[in-house]
């Protein structure tokens, strides 16, 4: 098979390309190079900037692919471009979209590929459901063999997956249980959530690659887990050989008190209590299962952090505003007894 994919150095394609590249498949990444250390050894590179689409012509004008797929797409006019770029060009378009742009609130806490799209709390989630629309628009019009891809909250072993962390990444969430300082947990924590490791993710993506029988169709790949946020905080201390010293907070206080993406990332998403049927996937690939369990990727992704320190990304102003949260709620408290 000969895959071109628009990224393939990030969290859920970095995975994808390693499999792939084991299976002995013909693989090309189209980027900037910023990152060529990243890229995996038996890689092709085409060397351009995707916004660039003169000069994307020319890299592919002799270039036909089974499979081209875009992992930084967010917004219609990026697929417009590509569908300008790809059109009679590839056997297959897969386009990344998100689990974030199923319905929100949830009428069903059960989501299946038919749960409608909806996300007033997100702008992110909103440019995604209107790129799903503009595909299938053209899917319809013009027969372009449009996939559509929903991942939900992937991680690997460079990033901590967490409910509320600041700009820098999770890693200052780590240190405060290392230092034994308390960390927020949005809610009281008992809401119900999916977290899917990239190799899982990577196994079922390649399953709906080549595969006739998704194309015109929109697949959702998750882990079958679900956990509840509490766990999550105590399986990442446990990792971290800590006690977990929990604060739980009302996700909409959290959002109101700051300046952090947490009305979409969290009211528009983590807030929301999940369980996703994964029967969709596993007739499109017979023998799909995810077998990495949280606990065992949590402890892979908390050793390679902790023996990498450029992963250890501090943010003090995160550090500050958690303290802050903390104080606020405690000086509610006694304010409320003494009256």
């Amino acid at each position: 098979m000969k895959a071109l994919f628009i990224g393939g150095t990030g969290t859920i394609s970095s995975a994808i390309t390693r499999q792939l590249l084991e299976q002995g498949h013909e693989l090309y990444l189209l980027n900037r190079g910023t990152r060529n250390q990243e890229l995996p050894q038996g890689a092709r590179l085409l060397q351009g900037d995707i916004n660039d689409e003169s000069r994307v012509a020319q890299l592919i004008e002799e270039h036909h692919f089974d499979v081209v797929a875009d992992f930084i797409a967010f917004e219609p006019a990026q697929l417009e471009r590509d569908y300008r770029l790809f059109r009679g060009r590839t056997k297959q378009f897969i386009f990344i979209s998100s689990a974030s742009a199923y319905q929100t609130p949830l009428s069903d806490y059960r989501i299946t590929e038919g749960t409608p799209l909806s996300n007033p709390y997100w702008e992110y989630s909103r440019n995604k459901i209107a790129c799903e629309e503009y595909l299938l628009k053209i899917y319809r019009e013009d027969g372009f063999p449009v996939t559509i891809v929903r991942p939900s909250h992937t991680y690997d072993e460079r990033s901590i997956p967490l409910g509320v962390h600041g700009n820098s990444g999770s890693w200052q969430v780590a240190r405060r249980m290392l230092a034994g300082k308390p960390v927020l947990i949005h809610g009281d924590g008992t809401s119900l959530w999916t977290m899917t490791h990239n190799s899982d993710f990577a196994r079922g993506f390649i399953g709906l690659m080549g595969n006739i029988h998704a194309i015109g169709e929109a697949v959702h790949i998750t882990s079958d887990e679900s956990v509840t946020w509490n766990q999550i905080y105590e399986v990442i201390a446990d990792a971290l050989g800590v006690k977990l010293k929990a604060v739980h907070v009302s996700s909409e206080f959290l959002a109101a008190c700051s300046d952090y993406d947490l009305r979409g990332g969290l009211l528009g998403d983590k807030a929301n209590s999940v369980v996703f049927d994964n029967s969709k996937l596993k007739r499109l690939v017979p023998g799909f299962a995810a077998t990495v369990r949280l606990d065992q990727g949590m402890k892979e992704t908390i050793r390679y952090i902790l023996d990498h320190p450029e992963y250890q990304q501090e943010d003090a102003k995160f550090d500050v505003w958690c303290d802050k949260v903390i104080a606020a709620l405690e000086t509610a408290r006694l304010n409320i007894l003494q009256e």
